[in-house]
């Protein structure tokens, strides 16, 4: 590949990094993102309250996966878009890198809570409590206090550009709680500490196939499919009304 065909390529990637092309963009796909969510959100419900039936030993408790399960990949999605975009906003600098880092913050923040509420809430009936310093239960939670501390380093800063930095710095840092979460169960494994695990190991993507039956794997999908529609279409309302935010601090500025 020449070089001009590597700054083309380059450029086709980037090329929504201008906060006039996203706008006439995600204008168009807020629509079609409200209606992916509504649906499957919709679909998912009905099948999870009304179609599963009671699981042969956590009985209907075994409802609250649809919630759990999709809340916690988007609390861990949310953060890796974060860091990203902070990744692009330290070195490339694009307009919109800390624009986009910081509207996820937020959202990655209440599907973590959720993910941490619901799991408590699964966890009582299923291992007889609500808290175990599970490895991957304590770093989920340290995700929520990553999200925390990354929103309140923002606010903490006046000076916009200098908070930008320092927050993507902090969440590059925190990236590595993913892959930790990610691979809970293999480092108990190695540390030897599997014994205190109370998560089980990959249900879905395996390589002899999923583990779980396709009556309760159908609504899965569907609500993790709905909560990805869901996270995308608040981000991009978030991103535009920052972008507004700023466009007309911008123009309060001139006219002073």
């Amino acid at each position: 590949m020449s070089l001009d065909d590597q700054r083309a390529k380059r450029t086709s990637i980037f090329e929504f990094a201008n906060p006039k092309r996203f706008m006439d963009a995600s204008e168009g796909a807020i629509p079609w993102l409200a209606a992916i969510a509504v649906l499957t959100v919709g679909v998912g419900l009905f099948m999870a309250l009304f179609v599963v039936p009671p699981e042969r030993y956590q009985g209907d408790t075994v409802r609250i996966m649809f919630v759990h399960v999709p809340a916690a990949w988007i609390g861990m999605m949310a953060y890796g878009a974060m860091a990203v975009a902070s990744f692009f906003s330290l070195v490339n600098r694009h307009p919109l890198a800390d624009v986009a880092a910081r509207t996820a913050a937020p959202l990655g923040a209440v599907f973590t809570a959720l993910a941490l509420v619901t799991g408590s809430l699964w966890g009582r009936p299923t291992w007889n409590t609500y808290w175990a310093w599970d490895l991957r239960l304590t770093s989920f939670l340290i995700l929520l206090f990553l999200y925390l501390g990354y929103i309140a380093l923002w606010n903490a800063i006046e000076d916009e550009i200098l908070a930008a930095r320092l927050a993507a710095i902090l969440a590059l840092v925190g990236a590595g709680d993913l892959l930790i979460i990610k691979w809970s169960l293999e480092i108990a494994r190695w540390l030897g500490i599997e014994a205190n695990m109370l998560h089980q190991g990959e249900s879905i993507f395996r390589a002899d196939g999923p583990s779980i039956a396709p009556i309760f794997l159908w609504p899965l999908f569907l609500m993790a499919l709905g909560y990805t529609a869901l996270f995308l279409l608040l981000w991009v309302v978030r991103i535009r009304t920052e972008i507004l935010e700023r466009r007309t601090r911008v123009l309060l500025s001139r006219e002073a």
